[in-house]
């Protein structure tokens, strides 16, 4: 987080409590040192499903679901949203966590590399949300924008990447630095990114 810590809570505050699922998730999240987006981005990512009207959503790294049910619930009962994520293990459980969320019936589940899965997949998306490895953020710039409709979103968590993009070193920081270059010199969108919990970038193709 970039934020400091007081003004943090006070955010937090804010928001309304989530439902045992999401709750539950969070408390996982914390244990096991699992990355989720947080119930601030997450409450952002539910407000531009609705202000998009966006119905067929692909996320590029999904962990446990966690974001993927903020967008599930936002889209309603007849979106069709795509879980993505490397890990077989936290696709069993985002499973299991759907399933629990009476979300299961609009999230396609792929496991393996989350841009193989976008490939896989046919037809543009009203919403993509990426949060794969920082350093396949470059990867991710390229393939988005001809998957996306016009007057979709392209919306990336971690853009400022703990302050890491003012003093790159490791491949994760250079990955950030990289994509925000890429994304915000590119005509076909019109990007702001806005400095929530670590960063997120929404872009609106043009």
């Amino acid at each position: 987080m970039i934020t400091a810590p007081a003004l943090e809570q006070y955010l937090l505050s804010l928001l309304p409590p989530r439902d045992p699922v999401l709750a539950e998730m969070e408390n996982f999240a914390a244990e096991r040192r699992v990355p989720i987006v947080g119930p601030a981005v997450g409450q952002l990512l539910a407000l531009l499903v609705r202000l998009r009207g966006a119905r067929r959503i692909f996320e590029l790294g999904s962990a446990i679901g966690y974001s993927t049910i903020w967008l599930a619930r936002a889209a309603g009962e007849h979106a069709e949203v795509h879980y993505s994520d490397g890990s077989p293990a936290n696709a069993r459980r985002a499973a299991d966590y759907f399933a629990r969320a009476g979300v299961a019936d609009r999230i396609r589940v792929h496991t393996g590399d989350a841009l193989a899965a976008l490939a896989s997949t046919t037809g543009e998306f009203d919403l993509i949300f990426n949060d794969v490895d920082k350093e396949g953020y470059p990867d991710v710039w390229r393939a988005v924008p001809s998957r996306l409709r016009q007057g979709g979103l392209f919306v990336t968590d971690n853009t400022l990447w703990h302050g890491r993009v003012l003093e790159p070193r490791e491949p994760s920081d250079h990955g950030v630095v990289e994509f925000n270059r890429l994304l915000s010199q590119d005509s076909r969108f019109c990007t702001s990114l806005l400095p929530l919990r670590d960063g997120v970038s929404v872009a609106f193709k043009l």
